[in-house]
C-alpha cells in the first residue's frame, strides 16, 4: 500500500473525529465557542486533504 494512501486515510479519520467531536460539542451547548469553530476548521481541513490524498493518489503494483 502506498505511503499517501496510507497517510490520505489517516488525516481522513481525525478529520472525522475533528468533525464529530464540535459537532457533539455544539449539541452541548459548550461554552467555548472559540475553540470549537478551530476544531471544526482544523477537521474540515484534515477531511477534505485526507479525501484528495486518497483520490488522487495511484495505485502502482
Amino acid at each position: 500500500m502506498n505511503v499517501k494512501r496510507i497517510f490520505g486515510t489517516v488525516l481522513t479519520i481525525l478529520g472525522i473525529i475533528g468533525l464529530i467531536y464540535t459537532g457533539y460539542e455544539l449539541i452541548n451547548k459548550s461554552a467555548n465557542y472559540t475553540t470549537l469553530i478551530v476544531v471544526g476548521i482544523i477537521g474540515l481541513i484534515f477531511f477534505f486533504s485526507g479525501i484528495g490524498l486518497v483520490k488522487n493518489t495511484k495505485d502502482a503494483a
